[in-house]
C-alpha cells in the first residue's frame, strides 16, 4: 500500500510533533505517553537526561533516563524509539513510559508541550499511519474495534481485520470488477465502423467472474448482522414470577454475587444489569423484579419496569419455578411475548423434573440456578436463538466491522446487480460501464484508496486521543 494520498484535512493534515496519553492516567503502575511527528526525536532530546543516546540509537531501542525541565527532574522514564518509516505512524516516534498516577504523567506531558509538542487530535496517530501508507482504512477502523472489543470473539474478529483479512478480500473483489470494467471499456473504445451497436449491446465481458464478485459482496454484506452482535452485544432480560430463581441465575451467569438472593418473594424491586460473555457474544444481562400483581407501590413500579425492559429486550429468559409448575401468570406472559423472543427455563430442575412438553411450543431448557445444572445447555440455546433471530450463522472468512463498510459494500453490490440486470436486457455497454465504475469506486472508498477529506476527518474524530 502506498502512502501520501495527496490531500489533508483541517487539523489532521500536518506533520507537526504531537503527544498524547496512550493510557489513562490514574492508579495504574505505569503511564504511557506517545509522541510522533517531524522533529519529535530532537525535541525529546532537549528534555531527556540521556538525550545523546537518543541521537545515536537505532529504531526499536529502549533507553532509560529522566525527563527534566530547567534542571529539575520530573520523572524517571523509559523511552522507546521508533524511526521512520518503521513506526506505527511512519514518522519518527517515541513512547515514554512514566510512573503511574495522575501527577507524574501530567508533569511529563507539560514538559513535552513546553518544547514544542502539541496535543494530538482524536485518532491522529492512526490517521498519520493511513496517510503514510502504513494502514488502509479497514485496518485503521479495526484498531478502535480492538480497543472496544467486549469479548474474546470480538477481539479475534478485530485482529483478523487488523491483519488485513478484509483489505485482502476487498482488493480481490475490486480487481475482478476492474477486469470486467476494462473489458467493457475496450468494446466502447472501438469505433462504430469497427463494431456495430448490436454487437456491443448486452455484451458484458467476463460475466461469470462478475457474478462471482457479486456472491462475495453478498457474503460480506451478510456478515455485518452477526458482527454487530460481537461488537455491540445484545440485551437479555431475566424475567419470571417472584422467587422463581431469577437473581440466582443472574449470579450464576455472571459467576459472581451481584443480586441479593433470599427466599422472600419480591426481594428484587428494581432491575440490575451487568455485562457477560456468552459463547463470545457480549450480553447485557438484566435481572428484573418478579412479575405479579401487588398493592405495594414501590414493587408495582419495579414490575412495570420489568415489563418495559422485556418489551425492549432482544431475548427474554423466562424462568418457571419447577416446584410450582407452569401457572396461569406464566401462560399469560408466554402468550404475550411469543416464541420469537422467549427462551423458557424450567428452574430448580435438581428437585423438580421438567414436563415432557413446554407451553405454547416455546423451546425450554431445564436448569438449576442453584447448582449450575444445565448452564452449558442454556449457553448453547441462547446462541442458537440469537442466531435464528438474525437468520445468520457465525461468519467465516473476511467480515466487515463497521456500518461505513457495510454501506459501501451495499453500494457496490447494488451497482453491480443493476449492471448485470441491464446486461440481461441487452442494454448498451455505455449504460453498464458507469455502474461497474461505481461499484469499483465504492470498494476503493472502503480501503481509503478513494476518499475525501471530510469523510476522513469525521471518521478519525471518533477515535480515542491516544490512537
Amino acid at each position: 500500500m502506498s502512502g501520501n494520498h495527496g490531500y489533508t484535512t483541517v487539523g489532521y493534515g500536518d506533520d507537526a510533533p504531537i503527544a498524547a496519553f496512550a493510557t489513562t492516567p490514574g492508579g495504574g503502575a505505569l503511564t504511557l505517553i506517545r509522541c510522533s511527528g517531524k522533529g519529535a526525536l530532537e525535541l525529546v532530546v532537549q528534555v531527556f537526561s540521556a538525550g545523546e543516546k537518543i541521537k545515536g540509537s537505532p529504531g526499536n531501542t529502549v533507553i532509560h533516563g529522566w525527563i527534566v525541565s530547567a534542571n529539575e527532574k520530573i520523572d524517571e522514564v523509559l523511552v522507546s524509539i521508533f524511526r521512520a518509516p518503521r513506526s506505527y505512524t511512519g514518522e519518527d516516534s517515541l513512547d515514554i513510559c512514566c510512573h503511574g498516577g495522575t501527577a507524574a504523567g501530567k508533569a511529563v506531558m507539560e514538559t513535552l508541550k513546553s518544547v514544542g509538542f502539541r496535543d494530538a487530535l482524536p485518532g491522529e496517530f492512526t490517521f498519520r499511519a493511513f496517510m503514510n501508507g502504513k494502514l488502509d482504512l479497514t485496518r485503521c477502523e479495526s484498531v478502535m474495534e480492538l480497543v472496544s472489543a467486549k469479548t474474546d470473539a470480538g477481539r479475534h474478529h478485530a485482529v483478523a481485520r487488523l491483519s488485513g483479512s478484509l483489505e485482502t478480500e476487498i482488493n480481490e473483489i475490486k480487481q475482478i470488477l476492474v477486469q470486467v470494467l476494462s473489458g467493457a471499456e475496450i468494446y466502447l473504445d472501438y469505433s462504430e465502423d469497427e463494431i456495430s451497436a448490436d454487437e456491443i449491446a448486452g455484451r458484458l465481458p467476463q460475466k461469470d467472474i462478475a457474478l462471482t464478485a457479486l456472491a462475495r459482496l453478498k457474503k460480506l454484506s451478510a456478515s455485518w448482522q452477526l458482527e454487530r452482535l460481537y461488537q455491540e452485544g445484545v440485551t437479555v432480560v431475566i424475567a419470571g414470577r417472584p422467587n422463581a430463581g431469577k437473581s440466582s441465575l443472574f449470579n450464576s451467569l455472571l459467576k459472581e454475587d451481584r443480586s441479593i438472593v433470599t427466599e422472600i418473594p419480591g426481594t428484587t424491586r428494581d432491575w440490575i444489569e451487568a455485562w457477560a460473555s456468552i459463547e463470545g457474544i457480549p450480553v447485557r444481562l438484566i435481572d428484573t423484579a418478579g412479575l405479579r400483581e401487588t398493592a405495594d407501590s414501590v414493587e408495582k413500579i419495579g414490575v412495570e419496569r420489568s415489563r418495559q425492559l422485556s418489551r425492549e429486550a432482544r431475548l427474554i429468559l423466562y424462568l418457571i419455578d419447577g416446584t410450582e409448575g407452569i401457572t396461569a401468570e406464566d401462560r399469560d406472559f408466554i402468550t404475550e411475548y411469543g416464541a420469537e423472543t422467549l427462551l423458557l427455563l424450567w428452574n430448580k430442575a435438581d428437585i423438580a423434573p421438567p414436563p415432557v412438553s413446554a407451553a405454547n411450543d416455546s423451546p425450554m431448557v431445564s436448569v438449576s440456578a442453584k447448582t449450575g445444572e444445565g448452564l452449558e445447555r442454556l449457553y448453547a440455546a441462547i446462541v442458537s436463538t440469537i442466531s435464528r433471530q438474525t437468520s445468520e450463522q457465525v461468519p467465516h472468512g473476511a467480515t466487515i466491522g463497521t456500518a461505513r463498510q457495510k454501506n459501501l459494500v451495499d453500494v457496490s453490490r447494488a451497482a453491480l446487480e443493476e449492471a448485470l440486470a441491464l446486461a440481461e436486457l441487452d442494454e448498451p455497454l455505455d449504460l453498464i460501464a458507469p455502474l461497474l465504475r461505481e461499484a469499483v469506486n465504492a470498494l476503493g472508498e472502503i480501503t481509503g484508496e478513494v476518499s475525501t477529506a471530510d469523510i476522513l476527518e469525521e471518521m478519525f474524530s471518533r477515535f480515542c486521543v491516544g490512537k
